[in-house]
């Protein structure tokens, strides 16, 4: 495939968030796809405290280039002060899902 898809991946603190923002990207077919995954928990240090939260992840598949646009529009969504937008290659995958996936985006 002549183009480079990616699939990013973004914490959110509910679905209800990762509903509205997975929405969001699909609309405006900045992303193909959006798969919310619940009952996670993130343990990390914020504001020097340790914190361990239930979360829900967004796995997001879209071309790499768009992924510019695909973080800003998350930002604009999420009320998350620094939210987790973590991008990674698609190095293979089906060649008719990659090919659906730059049908849809």
């Amino acid at each position: 495939m002549k183009n480079s898809f990616v699939t990013v991946f973004c914490t959110v603190p509910d679905a209800k968030t990762g509903r509205k923002i997975a929405k969001a990207l699909v609309k405006s077919r900045l992303a193909a796809c959006v798969n919310i995954i619940s009952g996670i928990n993130s343990i990390y240090i914020w504001d020097g405290k340790l914190c361990d939260d239930a979360e829900n992840l967004l796995v997001i598949k879209t071309r790499g280039s768009l992924f510019g646009e695909l973080a800003e529009k998350i930002k604009q969504n999420h009320p998350y002060a620094t939210p987790e937008i973590i991008c990674l290659p698609i190095i293979n995958g089906n060649k008719e899902y990659l090919k659906w996936l730059a049908h849809n985006t």
